[in-house]
């Protein structure tokens, strides 16, 4: 190693390919993360010496520092290589101290994509380790290990054991939270929608139509019908306006986020892993950024091929600029780093993220897209209402020939409308009226790319950290889970007026109906809850994104770190103590309504979660709530169906096929089997085939039985043979075979256990 260089990179995935670009004179080396952190189980911060942090090296990174000191102390030149943005600089600052590097042979450099030019560029312009990006990086992680570590004993003491609360988590939370209390309290109420298709005079042709006034009621409606019986239609204007569409920025972290999400329906952690490995394969630029902008020479490529493969009509370079105050170190969009790859090898999802992040920069480069937009107002002799027209003609796809950017609504993407040539005054011949019902709409849930885009919007966390806040959130605590709501069912009766004639039709709709949404759980609900009660400034929005500033100004050398934590400090700490020192608990309890026997239903919060209470005393029954229901809306009706468990099926092969639920949720017992039902199946409603599918059309569960004395059995388990007594299950022993037990043998193993 001596006189070589070292260079030390964050993943062991890019050493391959940097190395081979460096060369022999260089010696490339992974840190895998941060090879020192705060103790794990120790607030780790001196509070009374300026929040000093105390570091640690973990135990499993013992070895590889040692190895690291060791080949650093032999190197001429140690170049510190981590990535580009705050934590990478946390990084680079954390090796120099923990391997006590030389100053004077120790330099920093940064590269935004893992390519020969890009490398070789960076090693010919080193620089500093930059402090202020350091010390930004120190405030975030010592203020919300301090939030973590002072909120979560409350939690556990006040609500539950193993909860936890933390900075931008418990914000995201609330947002989820908020959104949900929004919908429990919309009443969804019915209207109609009139729909007509017309026939201009002259032409064979049919033109739908939308009326521009809905009613709320069906009497109003049929009125409407009534009215338009013999009317007159008419042309009343046309305008007609070209219109120009223009192509979104080149991917930052928190669009990537969202569009995957909506186009490819990629979680935000997966999107971050699948980038993480383009990257590192040297396929796109550094996916932790920021910035819109895109470098001159990849301006100069996109022109190149978006010339040579669509014609000179569709280039139309631009450089879009990055308008967030808090935008961050990394100087360049997500992009392909060859854009004339036009796609790559690897998996499903890597091709596909690729795609995306191609077609997306691309189209960032291409020229605005030409439509002409006409509204028509058709007008009745019968009704001062209009009815109005939409269309859509496309004059020139421009960037539209490559991409269309997603959308959070889940409305199908604007088709190309097409009129016949029409003119004011022409008349129209109604073929068909119709007023629907439909029923107002709650608030949408939030997906994850909505919440993504929510807390870019709101300023809070930071797109690096999206992934990890939402993990916690679902995986980590499950106070959200993501999931489908199947809707309220509603009956309704839709009016047509054809032919002079008014007929009616009933009609099943759905209405509320979502998919892949995060959902909170009732632990979720109850700690928003109390964290707004009582810490009301870590939860608010406005306090969370000012705290971001702070940070942001650390960052740029306007504020010291210590600063921010201690003007946070003293105020929160001081409501700790205070909380800590009340002996309320947060429960929630609340009386739903009485059943039908006169008994009184309460559903509560308890030690296991959330449970129905039926009655009191020494006959009151309890229930816990499924997955989907909450507390603060448990109707009656909803209560007394979790008491119709355990349910019996029906039968199969002479056994009784029974649905219960226990500790680990619904099971089907039959015989001696229990079959665990899937995770979508309701135990309320699944049917008798259903459940013989689920046990399969193996042996009767009766031949489980293989010998039976008295009350002593040898059965055959889902783990081999075993035998049961006295309510007992005993394990035979091996090399004992169960077929050939004798009830003396099965009387041994009993009284040896």
């Amino acid at each position: 190693m001596e006189g070589k260089n070292l260079v030390i990179v964050e993943s062991p995935g890019k050493v391959k390919t940097i190395q081979k670009y460096l060369g022999g004179e260089f010696t490339v080396r992974a840190s895998k993360g941060h090879i020192r952190d705060l103790q794990e189980r120790k607030l780790s911060v001196d509070i009374d010496h300026g929040f000093k942090p105390e570091y640690v090296i973990p135990a499993d990174k013992k070895k590889l520092v040692y190895e690291l000191k060791k080949m650093a102390d032999e190197a001429s030149t140690v170049w510190l290589a981590s990535d580009e943005d705050r934590e990478g600089e946390a990084i680079s600052w954390h090796l120099s101290e923990t391997l006590k590097l030389n100053p004077s042979k120790t330099k920093r450099i940064v590269f935004h994509e893992i390519t020969k030019n890009a490398i070789l560029d960076a090693i010919k312009a080193p620089r500093d380790i930059d402090m202020n990006l350091v010390n930004a990086q120190q405030a975030r992680r010592v203020m919300d290990r301090l939030v973590g570590f002072e909120l979560s004993p409350i939690l556990w003491k006040k609500i539950q054991p193993k909860l936890s609360a933390g900075r931008v988590q418990s914000v995201a939370l609330r947002i989820v939270v908020d959104r949900e209390k929004e919908i429990m309290a919309f009443r969804s109420t019915p209207f109609y929608r009139v729909e007509a298709v017309f026939r201009p005079e002259g032409l064979d042709t049919k033109v739908k139509a939308v009326l521009d006034a809905r009613f709320e009621s069906e009497e109003d409606a049929r009125r409407f019908l009534e009215d338009s019986i013999g009317a007159k239609y008419s042309i009343a204007s046309i305008e007609k306006k070209e219109a120009r569409r223009f192509p979104a920025p080149p991917f930052t972290t928190s669009t990537l986020q969202q569009e995957a999400a909506r186009k490819l329906h990629f979680p935000v952690a997966t999107t971050m892993k699948i980038a993480q490995s383009l990257y590192e394969r040297g396929l796109i630029t550094y996916m932790r950024t920021d910035s819109t902008n895109l470098s001159g020479l990849a301006l100069g490529a996109a022109k190149q091929f978006i010339v040579e493969n669509y014609g000179a009509n569709y280039s139309n370079p631009r450089q879009y600029r990055t308008h967030s105050k808090g935008a961050q170190e990394a100087h360049e969009a997500i992009r392909p780093t060859y854009l004339a790859n036009t796609s790559i090898e690897g998996t499903s999802q890597e091709q596909k993220l690729y795609q995306l992040i191609w077609r997306r920069t691309m189209a960032s480069q291409m020229s605005d897209a030409l439509v002409m937009a006409t509204g028509i107002k058709v007008a009745s002799s019968a009704r001062p209402e209009m009815f109005g027209i939409q269309a859509t003609q496309m004059l020139f796809d421009g960037f539209m020939k490559v991409y269309m950017e997603g959308r959070d609504d889940d409305t199908p993407e604007e088709g190309e409308v097409i009129l016949p040539d029409l003119r004011e005054g022409l008349g129209m011949v109604d073929l068909s009226i119709s007023a629907l019902c439909n029923y107002t709409a709650a608030p949408p849930r939030y997906s994850e790319a909505s919440l993504v885009k929510k807390l870019e919007e709101l300023g809070i966390g930071r797109p690096s950290t999206y992934g990890p806040t939402i993990s916690t959130l679902t995986t980590g605590r499950g106070y959200i889970v993501r999931g489908d709501r199947e809707g309220v069912p509603h009956e309704v009766e839709n009016l047509t007026l054809k032919g002079g004639k008014i007929t009616s039709a009933v009609k099943k709709i759905v209405v509320g109906a979502e998919k892949g949404k995060l959902l909170p759980q009732e632990i979720g609900l109850i700690v928003s809850d109390y964290l707004v009660q009582n810490f009301a400034d870590v939860v608010d929005y406005d306090f969370t994104a000012n705290v971001e500033k702070d940070f942001d100004s650390i960052a740029e050398g306007e504020m010291a770190w210590e600063e921010a934590i201690r003007k946070f400090y003293a105020p929160f700490h001081s409501r700790v103590k205070s909380v800590m020192q009340d002996g309320a608990y947060s429960r929630v309890s609340r009386e739903i309504g009485v059943a039908p026997d006169g008994d009184v239903l309460i559903a509560a919060f308890g030690k296991f979660g959330p449970y129905v209470q039926k009655g009191d005393g020494e006959n009151r029954q309890f229930a816990s709530l499924q997955k989907d229901q909450l507390i603060e809306n448990l109707t009656v009706e909803d209560a007394l169906r979790l008491f119709d468990l355990p349910r019996t099926v029906g039968v199969y092969n002479g056994l009784d096929i029974v649905v219960t639920k226990g500790r680990f949720g619904p099971y089907i017992k039959y015989g001696d089997r229990n079959i665990t039902l899937p995770r979508k199946a309701d135990p309320l409603k699944i049917s008798l085939d259903e459940c013989i599918a689920l046990i399969g059309t193996g042996e009767n569960p009766a031949k489980a039985v293989i010998h039976e004395w008295g009350g002593i059995q040898v059965l055959r388990g889902n783990y081999g043979p075993y035998i049961k007594a006295g309510g007992k299950n005993y394990k035979i022993p091996r090399g004992v075979n169960a077929e050939t037990m004798t009830e003396a043998d099965a009387k041994a193993i009993i009284k040896r256990k």
